[in-house]
């Protein structure tokens, strides 16, 4: 299938602005063909944790889903998004002094879900003071013949993540984010990491320009199961593409049976013998 990768720069709480950039892309993808738009990390309200957390009424988050459920309806094509959720109930109905997540979503052509993610590590003090982090792991969901899963940001960085959602079964890992300039190995090396270790397809969709107090250097990019780049971005606006399916990453697995070969019996009891913090 023929993925497409938004990068492109948000402005913090002008979610009709947001939206409006998501919309273009949407259109511009789904007339190159592309069955599916990753965007970045928290892309519709911008990114800025403590301002969404004081300034964000969750009372409207329902409306921004249903908004971007029609921008893909409307144009025709499955979208990533990402947006702040309520931890309590998981629907976004507000509680009060509820918790609040960082979460992601894949819906269809015609705006129906078929996978939500939370976050599991969050990043800095800013995203702890704003979220809490989340522990159900990476769900897996056939998409246009390829089983796909998400992360969120942080969670790429860690291997036990990307793991495990290979070992669920994924074949394509979308992965929203919003990476700080000055991190320029992640990108370059760590998301071609996480796809071969895991051999699966890897895409890594980044905000770009400064927003608040963050400046963001784009270099979104997707990896195929062999560690080698499909696609790759550079520090501005951009809209990447590239083809992935199964056939790479079932070769890949059969040249090399990582995921068969592990021994998660013997990691578990080698993390049992790590010395406690006193030692």
């Amino acid at each position: 299938m023929l993925l497409s990768v938004l990068q492109a720069n948000a402005a913090v709480l002008d979610v009709e602005a947001n939206l409006l950039t998501v919309d273009r892309a949407a259109r511009r993808a789904a007339q190159a063909g592309a069955d599916l738009l990753l965007t970045p990390e928290l892309f519709p309200v911008g990114y800025a944790p403590l301002r969404l957390r004081g300034e964000l009424d969750p009372a409207n988050l329902p409306v921004i889903r249903g908004q971007l459920a029609d921008i893909a309806r409307r144009n025709g094509i499955a979208l990533v998004y990402s947006l702040p959720s309520v931890a309590d109930s998981g629907t976004g109905v507000f509680t009060q002094g509820a918790g609040w997540h960082i979460a992601a979503t894949l819906v269809d052509a015609t705006g129906a879900e078929l996978l939500t993610y939370a976050k599991v590590h969050l990043f800095g003090g800013e995203e702890r003071k704003a979220f809490v982090a989340a522990a159900e792991p990476p769900a897996v969901v056939p998409f246009k013949g390829v089983r796909t899963s998400l992360l969120i940001c942080y969670d790429i960085e860690f291997p036990e993540a990307a793991r495990a959602a290979a070992a669920r079964g994924a074949e394509l890992l979308l992965v929203p984010t919003a990476l700080s300039a000055g991190f320029d190995a992640v990108p370059q090396v760590l998301i071609r990491a996480r796809a071969l270790e895991s051999q699966l397809n890897v895409a890594y969709a980044n905000h770009c320009g400064q927003e608040d107090a963050y400046i963001f250097g784009g270099g979104s990019v997707v990896a195929g199961p062999d560690g080698a780049l499909l696609a790759a971005a550079g520090d501005g606006p951009e809209l990447l593409f590239a083809q992935v399916g199964t056939e790479a990453v079932i070769e890949a697995r059969e040249a090399v049976p990582y995921l068969r070969e592990r021994r998660p019996e013997l990691y578990r009891e080698w993390e049992s013998q790590l010395p406690g913090d006193g030692a």
